[in-house]
């Protein structure tokens, strides 16, 4: 369903992008996860630039899809969305809201401690907190979770597995 135009401003652009969820953590907006760097609005043209999670991340397109169809539902037609891989995006983009939502929804949201990701980062676990009962006493069980984005722990104290959204 078309909803009446309301005036095309970068305003109203963001507000609507805020209704874009991620197609693998749904409860995360493409402005929760940082990866909208710009919206200009010139005449009736939207120009978006996305920086995607990583370069071969494989929802980039379903993002894609999802805001060309959120936009056409306001009545805006003239969309372009461009691809923006420098500089590469990092965790530090997540806002603090997408960090709760990501921690409420299960997954443990990256660790505020790490502010510099580097090689020997991935060489050596870390504590973890279970985000269903916050015990620090967890183990990684696989580097990789149910995405590429994601490692696998299990909470030593209430046994419940569960995603780490890693740093990046």
């Amino acid at each position: 369903m078309t909803t009446s135009p309301q005036p095309l401003t970068t305003a109203n652009i963001w507000q609507v992008l805020e209704t874009v969820h991620d197609p693998e953590i749904p409860v995360l907006s493409v402005i929760d996860l940082g990866i909208v760097r710009e919206v200009t609005v010139q005449q009736n043209e939207v120009h978006i630039t996305i920086t995607p999670t990583y370069s071969g991340c494989p929802a980039v397109d379903a993002i894609r899809m999802h805001i060309r169809l959120a936009l056409l539902q306001q009545g805006i037609h003239d969309i372009h969305i461009h691809t923006s891989l420098s500089p590469a995006w990092t965790t530090e983009w997540l806002t603090e809201a997408g960090k709760n939502k990501l921690k409420s929804y299960g997954i443990a949201p990256p660790l505020h401690l790490q502010q510099v990701c580097s090689p020997d980062a991935f060489q050596r676990e870390e504590a973890v907190p279970c985000p269903r009962c916050n015990s620090h006493n967890t183990h990684m069980i696989s580097r990789f979770g149910a995405t590429a984005c994601k490692a696998l722990y299990q909470c030593n104290d209430c046994h419940e597995p569960f995603d780490y959204f890693k740093c990046h």
